[in-house]
């Protein structure tokens, strides 16, 4: 049976609104018909704090800490937590709700793009398997986080080794068409990352430090070299085509696209009436 053919884009270091434009540019010319499903992959340049679309910058966020660590900072248009994009590869897939095979609901989406980074994880030598919640208050506690630090706990089908949280992902729907993007962590500095946060008190600051290199880990802790980003990218390109079986083909954007990337990114993720809008 032939693979579906699915376009594949590796943007590498890219600026923190412009990785956002791109993102959401994707999803409209694939809502338009205007090209297939892509997998995407990029960096960022500077590392860089992205907050979900439903977090409140004043009342979460130190942005002095922000600033005083030379960090971008970007609104995503998908919910979720606060993440700290440094040492990681991050990943989005945009893909038709319309999709053979696709779940309707949005947990199930999860299960079905995220079986890529199962994959990878896998060809990586490592055993991550999906995190599941098994009680009413674990479940509970994804639609209320305590905090807003995104690897502070795994939500439905994110990837976990050892019990521990490795890639965290967020997902939004529009236009008939999904877009998830998630990050894949080489390194964690959480000692930085505590530190972007605001904590009810020094003692909750300091109990989430404490406990952080327990919920999280990066994969350069889980193995005995280091792993490059040219690996993790040979990896996670065929976790993806393994799991949702798929052919990638490189995609190069036109200069009519580039542009079009340029003005959603001026009029919004560059925008500070987007990036502070709560």
């Amino acid at each position: 049976m032939a693979k579906t053919e699915w376009l594949f884009i590796n943007s590498g270091k890219c600026s923190p609104s412009y990785n956002m434009a791109l993102d959401e540019a994707l999803l409209e010319w694939h809502s338009r018909g205007e090209i297939g499903p892509v997998l995407r992959f990029y960096e960022w340049e500077p590392a860089t704090l992205s907050i979900g679309y439903f977090q409140r910058v004043h009342d979460e966020i130190d942005m002095d800490a922000v600033k005083e660590n030379g960090l971008g900072f970007v609104r995503r248009p998908t919910g979720g937590r606060g993440v700290l994009h440094e040492h990681e590869l991050t990943y989005s897939v945009i893909v038709t709700e319309a999709y053979p095979d696709m779940p309707e609901t949005v947990t199930e989406a999860y299960r079905v793009i995220s079986g890529g980074l199962l994959e990878g994880f896998r060809n990586l030598g490592l055993e991550a398997e999906f995190s599941v919640p098994v009680t009413a208050e674990q479940n509970a506690g994804l639609k209320k986080p305590k905090s807003a630090v995104c690897f502070d706990a795994p939500s439905w089908y994110e990837l976990v080794v050892e019990g521990k949280k490795v890639a965290g992902s967020a997902q939004t729907r529009q236009k008939g068409v999904i877009l998830q993007h998630g990050a894949i962590l080489l390194e964690l500095d959480e000692d930085k990352l505590v530190s972007l946060f605001k904590f009810d008190s020094e003692d909750s600051k300091n109990r989430m430090r404490r406990s952080l290199p327990e919920k999280a880990v990066a994969i350069n802790r889980l193995t005995d070299r280091k792993i490059s980003m040219e690996e993790c990218i040979d990896a996670f390109s065929r976790g993806f085509e393994t799991a949702l079986s798929i052919h990638l083909t490189p995609y190069e954007l036109s200069v009519e696209q580039q542009l079009y990337i340029k003005e959603i990114e001026h009029k919004k993720y560059a925008n500070d009436d987007w990036t502070y809008k709560k």
